[in-house]
């Protein structure tokens, strides 16, 4: 009998979204078009805290807690914010007034990884497996655990055949449709979940029917991030140095092109600029490398190299198409402006995490004259920032960073 866990709808609204999504998705959320437009004093912030943030140091709006183990990602989902822990509970807390309406979860492992896609939730685990959540008004509201990837229909139609079956380690074998290691990051784009494993493979996944489509030994070392482009190109960083980028052509998918980071440094986190012209990777040397691809987004030329943190850069985010945020094992934040050739404008640095940062994740839109940041932590606290659009040293600051000068 499926698992039920009552909460509040989630808007089709989604950060992630699926054009080819067939399912039926609940009516968009009014109040996550509210808190688009919504004023900084709905977040119980003084106008005073807002002008010393643009001044001094940025201002936490917020710190919540409530995970038993440390924060691992966090996704937006319509009118609601998502963070998942290391102790395998996930908290749905509801925008703008921050707070915590229920938990979900369950596995083996702990959860890794979340999107959304329409009115369906899918977390990734230790224990290899890809968790599918749904939440509808014909359910009363709730989280229902609905299918486990790969399906058990899947599983039955392979597992008879020995051609389906590859070598993992010594003496075992696994089902091709099987991760062989922690399952580390998702991604969606035209209709698919795209996971990236320890295992160094990368599965591709139909939303339709949550068919495991394909299986591409993608890497030398663990798959660390993912991400997707509008374009329809998906970009996976391992530990083995390197950014690959990677497009359908009808039933498989080829190697577009390979991203080169530093010699024996792992990329741990991978961000694409909205036009899809611009790839940022964050290295275990606290590096921020930029490459910019040539039209056909076969060739790429770095086009920034810059010592962003003292420790790793663990996880990035890109908002409002000019500023890039970067978490560190360092505990510190870091805020970037793009500039249009590539180049990282340093435009501050946040502290306040007791623990290294492991995910950040941008609200949707801008609120007044900047925009909300969320960071989970491995001191299990999930903190909210508010991030003006301008510094008033903007203008003195001369550290812009261009070309590969380090």
């Amino acid at each position: 009998m499926a698992a039920t866990y009552r909460t509040p709808l989630l808007s089709e609204s989604s950060s992630i979204t699926s054009t080819s999504e067939s399912e039926e998705s609940p009516v968009t959320s009014r109040r996550f078009q509210d808190f688009q437009l919504l004023d900084l004093h709905e977040f119980k912030i003084s106008r005073t805290a807002i002008q010393s943030s643009c001044f001094h140091s940025y201002k936490s709006l917020a710190v919540l807690s409530g995970h038993v183990g440390t924060v691992s990602c966090l996704a937006v989902c319509g009118e609601f914010i998502l963070s998942a822990s290391q102790g395998k509970d996930i908290i749905v807390w509801q925008q703008p007034d921050l707070r915590q309406f229920t938990k979900f979860g369950t596995g083996d492992g702990s959860v890794k990884a979340l999107v959304t896609v329409g009115n369906r939730v899918f977390t990734a685990h230790q224990d290899s497996r890809i968790r599918v959540w749904k939440v509808s008004r014909r359910s009363e509201n709730v989280f229902r655990l609905v299918d486990t990837l790969p399906t058990t229909k899947d599983y039955l139609g392979k597992f008879m055949k020995q051609s389906n079956y590859v070598q993992t380690r010594r003496h075992h074998k696994k089902l091709w449709i099987e991760h062989a290691d922690s399952i580390s990051c998702l991604a969606v784009c035209s209709g698919h979940i795209y996971s990236g494993s320890w295992d160094k493979s990368l599965k591709v996944w139909r939303i339709a029917d949550l068919k495991c489509i394909e299986s591409i030994k993608a890497h030398d070392d663990a798959i660390n991030g993912l991400v997707a482009s509008k374009n329809g190109v998906v970009y996976s960083a391992s530990a083995d140095g390197k950014i690959k980028a990677w497009k359908s052509s009808g039933t498989t998918h080829s190697l577009k092109g390979i991203l080169e980071g530093h010699k024996d440094v792992s990329i741990n986190s991978v961000v694409v600029s909205e036009d899809g012209n611009f790839v940022y990777g964050g290295g275990s040397d606290g590096y921020l490398m930029g490459w910019m691809g040539n039209k056909n987004l076969d060739s790429w030329k770095l086009v920034c190299e810059v010592k962003a943190h003292g420790m790793a850069v663990l996880c990035m985010c890109l908002m409002m198409g000019e500023f890039l945020c970067s978490g560190s094992a360092d505990k510190s934040i870091c805020i970037w402006k793009r500039e249009i050739n590539g180049g990282l404008f340093k435009f501050g640095v946040i502290k306040g995490h007791e623990g290294p940062v492991k995910c950040l994740q941008g609200a949707p839109g801008s609120v007044g004259s900047g925009f909300i940041l969320y960071s989970g932590s491995l001191d299990k606290s999930l903190r909210v920032w508010w991030i003006p659009k301008y510094s008033h040293d903007e203008k003195k600051d001369s550290s812009l960073i261009h070309g590969t000068h380090k």
